[in-house]
């Protein structure tokens, strides 16, 4: 079974980034549309599932890979905002994060020294805190 799925999709496109999105956000619909229950949520549940199997089964790679890296583009802003997030949020245990008083710049202090003495690196100013 599984080799006669791999002859199957050799030479299509297969999933890619807009693809998860484009199931993702059709599974939310789903969800909102068992809530609220609409048929124009239900009809673009459809639309999107459709959208994301056509793009899945194409074997146009060159086509879907540019609309994959046009989305890529579109989003990058909010990709990089909730990496940043995903970081600072894995840090917390072992690390400060304090914003300079003169230039706001974000200054990362390790846990546990104590009162420390904290010279900004963009412009130089001390402050002190409590790490």
């Amino acid at each position: 079974m599984r080799e006669k799925f791999a002859r199957f999709m050799a030479g299509r496109y297969g999933m890619d980034t807009m693809g998860r999105f484009t199931i993702g956000l059709a599974l939310f619909l789903v969800v909102i549309n068992y809530i609220f229950t609409s048929r124009i949520i239900n009809l673009l549940v459809w639309i999107l599932l459709i959208l994301a199997y056509y793009r899945m089964f194409s074997r146009n790679v060159y086509k879907r890979s540019s609309e994959n890296q046009v989305f890529l583009n579109k989003t990058y802003k909010i990709r990089h905002w909730f990496y940043t997030q995903k970081i600072l949020f894995g840090q917390r245990k072992t690390h400060h994060i304090y914003r300079c008083p003169s230039c706001k710049q974000k200054i990362r202090v390790p846990r546990g020294k104590g009162k420390i003495e904290i010279r900004c690196p963009k412009c130089n100013t001390t402050f002190i805190k409590k790490s």
